[in-house]
């Protein structure tokens, strides 16, 4: 009969790439055949595009004993995912003559189900990216994906319900019906900057004031944080106070972390608030830095520019645990698979929380530690050196008294603490903008950076010669307390670094375990 071809797109990593779809109908035996690399979702879709047809009162290949072909173009990369459905189908229908639509209409995408309502899909937001980089002027996604999709300024976007309105509004026929049926392109979406109801207040969090100053620190520059101590003593409250006192993402950094999100959910809203990642510490491997026969990202890429809270961090599996070195070094984490290297961005705060030992008393004046030391030495190896010295902050936190439990009168409120974050920040920003620099936190300084960006006065800097002798600090550790210093200056508004600086930044380096790892 005749070959028809329309524009569609799937997802390599985290961005989308171009796919052809090609459908060639002949008359014969009825067989239907994808080739292409499909995978099992794609070679599955000849069922549900049949059924969807049948259910949608078109013709379809079994009926009308057709021979259909499909290709997708490119052949030799894989591909995968329900999201071809909705273009095979329409090009099936084009091929066949039963709808006539130029080639160059738009690109299309979605899944179908048996009825032919078209069902929300992963990675609308990439794919949308992926069609303006193409210079495609129109893209047909699901009804439930259509503000997504929408946030990319300068294509139209079109969000279709089911296969019978998207051919009525082509121009096609269903039952002898040629109504034509209008879908409203869908506004460009806006950020609307939104703070989640979920988040635990400052305000709520009675006592642990130096724990608090230091998740003041870790928020205004982006540090990691250990927090360790006592069961019950607050650490988990505070990990989940901490993402209330992030400052909202600029406009580029929530479309990054709406697109990573869109990859790992078929119906994503649009992120403006720093995402909160906390998994379970039986989680593997793959699960966490990523992975797969084609890779997808990892709790630590879903964390970027936001917090990836590890409850129990020893109890961790070892492997797991050693995988954080290059994210929480470089912003990113590299997967390599046959198929090739994907690299997936994972620039996020850690917070990890930990009792000190298996039965969590060691060092509590309350209770008497029951651990063997050969527990406890156990316990204290699944933290490597390497390991602890990429958390920039270990804070202990301890019981609270009656007193301070019962008080009426409760802390500082969020919103006050938050205002101090983006305050620091800003002066942060503005010092980093006067040294043409593209960094934005103070965690993102490297060695090569801290002369630039942290220059030290004579006493200062004889304060940190002294340190650094007396407790033979590491380069790492040296810059550690260095970028720490730094914050806490900006958080003062002070260009200058000073002693006090550098002595409350020396106080958080990590101290448990020294003499066992």
């Amino acid at each position: 009969m005749s070959v028809a071809a329309l524009g569609s797109a799937h997802i390599i990593g985290l961005h989308g790439e171009k796919v052809t779809i090609e459908v060639d109908v002949s008359s014969g035996l009825y067989s239907f055949s994808i080739v292409g690399l499909p995978d099992k979702a794609i070679d599955e879709s000849k069922d549900r595009i049949i059924a969807a047809l049948r259910n949608s009162g078109l013709r379809n290949p079994k009926t009308e004993n057709h021979k259909v072909t499909v290709s997708l173009i490119p052949a030799e990369i894989k591909k995968e995912g329900s999201h071809f459905d909705v273009p095979i189908l329409l090009t099936y229908l084009v091929a066949s003559k039963q709808l006539q639509i130029p080639s160059d209409i738009g690109w299309f995408v979605g899944e179908l189900s048996l009825t032919g309502e078209i069902l929300p899909m992963t990675g609308a937001l990439s794919i949308a990216e992926c069609a303006k980089r193409n210079g495609v002027k129109s893209l047909y996604v699901p009804h439930a994906n259509r503000e997504e999709a929408a946030l990319v300024d300068g294509i139209t976007v079109y969000g279709c319900k089911s296969i019978q309105e998207l051919v009525l509004h082509l121009g096609g026929t269903i039952d002898g019906v040629t109504s034509l049926v209008e879908i409203s392109p869908t506004p460009h979406t806006e950020m609307v900057y939104v703070k989640p109801e979920s988040f635990t207040n400052f305000s709520h969090i009675r006592g642990q004031e130096s724990a608090k100053r230091a998740l003041l620190i870790a928020a205004a520059g982006g540090h990691n944080i250990a927090l360790y101590g006592p069961p019950g003593t607050g650490k988990t409250m505070l990990a989940r106070a901490f993402t209330g006192i992030l400052p909202p993402l600029t406009q580029i950094e929530a479309l990054e972390v709406t697109r990573i999100h869109s990859v790992s959910h078929k119906k994503t809203s649009i992120i403006t608030h720093p995402p909160f990642r906390s998994p379970h510490h039986t989680s593997s491997y793959v699960s966490l830095v990523g992975g797969g026969a084609t890779p997808k990202p990892g709790e630590v890429t879903l964390a970027h520019h936001g917090v990836l809270f590890m409850d129990e961090f020893p109890e961790f599996d070892k492997k797991v645990i050693e995988s954080l070195r290059e994210p929480l070094e470089e912003g990113s984490i590299s997967v390599a698979r046959a198929k090739g290297t994907f690299n997936f961005p994972a620039s996020c705060t850690l917070i990890a929380s930990m009792n000190p030992c298996p039965c969590g008393y060691m060092g509590s004046k309350l209770k008497r530690c029951i651990c063997k030391s050969s527990d406890i030495d156990r316990y204290a190896r699944k933290l490597s050196g390497p390991i602890m010295d990429r958390i920039d902050m270990w804070v202990p936190v301890q019981h609270i008294d009656y007193d301070t439990l019962s008080q009426a009168s409760e802390g500082e409120d969020g919103e006050v603490v938050r205002a101090q974050v983006i305050q620091a920040r800003d002066f942060a920003l503005k010092r980093f903008k006067e040294k043409n620099s593209t960094i934005t936190k103070n965690k993102d300084l490297k060695a090569k950076d801290i002369e630039i960006h942290i220059p030290l006065h004579d006493q200062a800097s004889t304060l940190m010669k002294k340190l650094s002798t007396s407790y033979a600090l590491s380069p790492r550790a040296y810059h550690r307390v260095l970028r720490l210093a730094r914050t806490i200056a900006d958080l003062k508004q002070s260009q200058d670094v000073t002693e006090a600086d550098i002595l409350e930044a020396f106080q958080y380096r990590p101290k448990l375990y020294q003499d066992r790892v």
